[in-house]
């Protein structure tokens, strides 16, 4: 074989075995390039696994904080603690209760939770503002929660006002007391439009501050009421409110605890909710049923309640025409309304007939609790209470064992628009 030949097959040979080497290390790079890809892709999902519980943790973490922050962070003895300190005075709890009430607006709710009457004394000069000019007084600590169901955002502007029976004036929160972030007022506030989401609950604190001579008055009168406003479906859009107004009644010691329990018998007119003097039962019915037609209205009699009624001094002027004692008539009705136009409960008169048909009077529209908003919608039902004032000896010896009749209507709407066609109604009591 030719020298030239058997190099030539040699240098073929060669190449056949580094080729072989060079692509089984390529393979061998392959494999090795596609395991690493797998443990980083594994690495990968493991890391971004770990970052999604984080971001969940985080989440968690926060809304747990919010919530934690809307239900108020603070209990009662830190406030006052913080109070004390705030203002270099001395605290004294007087009076506290911890049984909550509530009020339902079509889906806003609103509950005081608890709320503890404060003494504070020789606190700072630069307090006595609210206190009237005063370095001593007392301070009502309250908590309330608000709470929107409606499935939709709405918006609650928290205008708790505070009033009693001989009250100068509506007492409202005081924002200098407390930690700002623990109060009401800085959670639904003016810069947020006082928005309450759909789902959200929001708790916090309102203070009312007394100076010593207002502190002693009102725990003269033993009780206080609170307004709860209606809640609006648009922003600043005082006609798109919904719900009913209602009010918080608030003992301050424990005759305004055994007042408080009292009044729960007595229908809730004005002279009731108000605490505008002791009522003592004389005679009531309840569970009447009897039913009568007006216009697109079915009214229906429930009861009656004849009460003994000493006005306190306060209210004493309003009733010193009757020289012989007050008693208090107050009829409850039940209306059911099956027309196309609401009917105001503030715009329906009636007549009491007494003395069998000699002598009648009119419905003390005054002493009832009804605003202009207060309606009862088409197809809704809802409660009527009329409230007549008697002088006390005439029906004592004249009126108690004689008929008396009442007469209702027309039914009106707001505007007192005439929705029955002028048609009136007649119940006999007794």
């Amino acid at each position: 074989m030719p020298k030239k030949l058997v190099t030539l097959l040699i240098s073929m040979l060669m190449a056949a075995f580094v080729l072989a080497g060079c692509s089984g290390d390529k393979q061998a790079s392959k494999e090795k390039e596609s395991e690493g890809s797998k443990e980083t892709a594994a690495a990968e999902a493991d890391k971004k696994g770990k970052s999604e519980d984080t971001e969940k943790e985080a989440e968690d973490t926060t809304e747990e904080a919010n919530t934690k922050e809307n239900e108020g962070s603070s209990d009662f003895s830190e406030l006052i603690s913080y109070m004390e300190k705030e203002t270099e005075g001395t605290t004294k709890i007087l009076y506290e209760n911890d049984t909550p009430q509530k009020h339902e607006m079509e889906g806003v709710s609103v509950s005081l939770d608890a709320y503890k009457l404060v003494e504070l004394k020789d606190f700072h000069t630069d307090f006595m503002i609210p206190f009237n000019d005063q370095t001593n007084g007392g301070v009502i600590i309250a908590k309330y929660t608000v709470k929107n169901e409606t499935g939709k955002d709405a918006y609650y502007m928290p205008a708790f006002y505070l009033n009693f029976t001989g009250a100068m004036k509506a007492y409202d929160n005081y924002r200098d007391l407390l930690p700002e972030n623990e109060q009401l007022s800085t959670k639904l506030t003016h810069s947020t439009g006082y928005l309450i989401k759909a789902g959200e609950t929001i708790t916090g604190y309102y203070t009312y501050p007394f100076g010593d001579d207002h502190l002693k008055q009102v725990l003269n009168v033993s009780t206080a009421a609170v307004e709860v406003p209606a809640p609006l479906a648009v922003k600043d859009d005082f006609s798109s409110s919904f719900g009913k107004e209602g009010q918080f009644t608030l003992s301050l010691n424990a005759s305004g605890e055994k007042k408080v329990e009292g009044n729960k018998s007595f229908y809730q007119d004005k002279a009731t909710i108000d605490d505008m003097g002791t009522k003592t039962m004389i005679e009531e019915k309840n569970g009447i049923g009897k039913s009568e037609p007006l216009g697109d209205a079915t009214v229906t009699l429930d009861g009656y309640q004849f009460t003994e009624f000493v006005p306190n001094e306060v209210e004493a002027p309003r009733f010193e025409s009757f020289n012989n004692g007050v008693v208090l008539l107050t009829v409850k009705f039940n209306i059911d309304n099956k027309g196309a136009s609401e009917i105001a409960q503030s715009s329906i008169s009636s007549k009491l007939t007494v003395n069998d048909g000699t002598q009648y009077m009119l419905n003390e529209g005054m002493l009832l609790n009804y605003k202009y908003s207060d309606v009862i919608a088409p197809g809704a039902k809802g409660e009527l209470l009329q409230i007549y004032v008697l002088e006390k000896e005439m029906y004592d010896k004249i009126w108690k064992d004689k008929s008396f009749e009442v007469e209702v209507g027309p039914m009106r709407d707001k505007e007192a628009k005439d929705l029955s066609k002028g048609k009136k109604i007649t119940f006999t009591l007794k």
